[in-house]
Order: C-alpha cells, then sequence, then structure tokens
C-alpha cells in the first residue's frame, strides 16, 4: 500500500521549492482536511541528497530552528545536488510543543517503519522511511534533550553490518564535529536511525542542548555541524568554517547508562553536563517536601562515566531519568 500523504514539492526538479506535505486527516471540524507538514528542497543538478528532519519529537526546538534559517539561507547556486529539509517531522506535536503527537500520543521515533494504514504519527514515519529516506543519500535527525532533558552536543550514532556504510557513519559524525559523540552497537529498529540503516543511508541521530528553549551555543554547533557535514560529502560547494574541534567518542553499552528515580519528590542534582564521575559518587539527593520530617534519599551513580545530559524539572517520580552517562569507547 502507498502512502496517502502527496507532496506539494517536484522532489526531480531544480531550484528551490517550499510548500507541505499533505496528510489526509477527516475530522469534525474539517470533514475533507489535511494535516500540512512543511517541506523544503533546494537542487542543483545531480549529486548526493541529504535528508534533514527536524521536530521529530515536538518540544526539541534548536533543529526546526536551525532547519527553518536554512530553508531561507540555502541557495541552489550553493550546492550541488539535493537538500531535503523538514523542519516539523511530527507537525501535530511540533505545533503543540509537545514531545508526542496531540492526536494520537504517537512518538515519532518510536513508530518507524510506520504504516500507511496506521495512525497519524505512523503515517508520518512510513512517508519519511519509505520515499523520502529512500532518496537520501545522507540524513540528520535533529535532536535535543527537550523539556525534561539538557543535553552536551553529542552526535549519536550505531555500527552498521556493513562495514563501508559504519565507516560513512563515523565520518559523518567527526565532520559534524560535536564535542561528544556516542556510539551504541545498534539502534532499535523503530527509531530514525533504524529507518536509514534499512534504505541504505548514511545517517546520524544528534542532540543538541534542550530544557525546552534554544540557546546560542546549542544553534551555532548544529548549523555548523550541518555546514561541516554537507561540504564533506561535496553537497556545499564551499564554507568559510575553520578547522574544527576534536570529538570525544563515549559508548552506550546498556541501562547502566542511564540513572533514575525510584522515589518521588524533589530532584536536586550534585553534578552537572560534561562531569567525569564514578562509581558511587553521588549524583543528587531526592527530598520530600510534602513530609519534610521524612529521610532524604541520597542517589549515586551506577558506573563511572561523562554526563551527557540531566534532568530539567525538578519533580521526579519513578522511572524519570535523572542522567545519561557515557564511557570512554575503547575499541
Amino acid at each position: 500500500m502507498g502512502s496517502p500523504i502527496s507532496s506539494e514539492i517536484d522532489y526531480e526538479a531544480d531550484g528551490k521549492q517550499a510548500g507541505y506535505l499533505r496528510l489526509p486527516h477527516s475530522v469534525h471540524r474539517s470533514a475533507y482536511g489535511w494535516i500540512p507538514i512543511p517541506i523544503v528542497q533546494i537542487k542543483n543538478g545531480s549529486g548526493p541528497t541529504i535528508l534533514l528532519i527536524a521536530g521529530n519529537h515536538g518540544d526539541e526546538y534548536e533543529g526546526q530552528v536551525a532547519v527553518t534559517k536554512l530553508a531561507k539561507d540555502l541557495q541552489p547556486e550553493m550546492l550541488q545536488g539535493r537538500v531535503i529539509l523538514l523542519p516539523m517531522a511530527n507537525f501535530p506535536a511540533a505545533k503543540a510543543g509537545y514531545r508526542t503527537s496531540p492526536i494520537d500520543d504517537g512518538n515519532l521515533n518510536r513508530s518507524f517503519p510506520g504504516d500507511p494504514a496506521g495512525s497519524v504519527t505512523q503515517i508520518i514515519a512510513h512517508y519519511i522511511e519509505s520515499v523520502l529516506m529512500k532518496m537520501a543519500d545522507y540524513a540528520i535527525d535533529l535532536h535535543s534533550g527537550g523539556s525534561s532533558l539538557h543535553y552536551a552536543p553529542t552526535v549519536l550514532y550505531g555500527d552498521r553490518e556493513d562495514e563501508r556504510e559504519t565507516a560513512e557513519v563515523l565520518r559523518m559524525t567527526h565532520a559534524f564535529a560535536a564535542p561528544y559523540a556516542l556510539r551504541f552497537r545498534r539502534s532499535g529498529d523503530n527509531v530514525s536511525t533504524a529507518a536509514a540503516r534499512r534504505q541504505g543511508t548514511i545517517g546520524v541521530t544528534v542532540e543538541m542542548g534542550g530544557s525546552g528553549t534554544v540557546t546560542p551555543y546549542a544553534l551555532k554547533v548544529t548549523r555548523e555541524g550541518i555546514e561541516r557535514v554537507m561540504a564533506e560529502f561535496g553537497i556545499l560547494r564551499e564554507t568559510k568554517l575553520g578547522a574544527s574541534g576534536v570529538t570525544r567518542v563515549l559508548r552506550l553499552t546498556g541501562k547502566h547508562n542511564y540513572l533514575y528515580a525510584r522515589l518521588e519528590g524533589l530532584f536536586e542534582p550534585a553534578a552537572d553536563i560534561g562531569e567525569d564521575v564514578a562509581k558511587g559518587q553521588t549524583a543528587g539527593w531526592i527530598h520530600h517536601p510534602e513530609a519534610p520530617w521524612a529521610d532524604t534519599t541520597e542517589v549515586v551513580f551506577p558506573i563511572s562515566g561523562t554526563i551527557l545530559c540531566k534532568r530539567i524539572p525538578c519533580r521526579v517520580q519513578p522511572g524519570d531519568c535523572l542522567f545519561q552517562l557515557g564511557q570512554d569507547d575503547t575499541d
């Protein structure tokens, strides 16, 4: 079954085009309506295609701002090939400022490969993988910590079965030149990097900031990273960026890389993003102001590593992620 989504963009035409992906959506207020997912394409002749995805999670804003600015700044004569920009991939979620869609509670980055006959989020996932990712040689899915977390600028990448593809993913990772990279063995099958893997697309996910806001630093790393990747793979004809910094590669090895709250209360952190911490070191305390006579609970790090992200809201409940740790990659 083909996708019910139709595109106002002619993917084969040169020049700059802007329009919508139309996702039919019949509801009480609009019987013959459609959801407008913004899309921009800039193309100049033959050459590689890169797909830049933002708004996969709607409360992650750095990528949405960076891609929106690129949609205005990039011109066909600057390119050799094609750039496809998707600034609000899960449009209902991005419009509402939610991580998940208010229509079907769908988490786009847990919905691949999607379903053309499924829910709104599943239909979007299916189109991204089966149409856009299929056309792309390269892809960057732009994320951040959203409303609940804040990340040090980090590229996340997984190993591929094909050694050539693995080498190209690593090439993209170092070209992006974020301060950190986090390597994992293989992504789950329902995320965008798995969609890229299935389509033979060289792709990574990046985590840039968060806290439900945008910082100049995160935007700078994001914009420069995209520009460096496009230049590295011959899509951007010229870049004036100087030499990049060195990316510190860390590993994600399992559940012990995450520290979770096990009680409800107010979390007081004792460490911050970018710190190297030791197993058993105090990570913080959970306080119980509704019962101030109750003992405060100390939380400790389960392993030694480097803090890549931390929780933002102070109030926690069991199952909330407090920190993510990366460990030095010694392979």
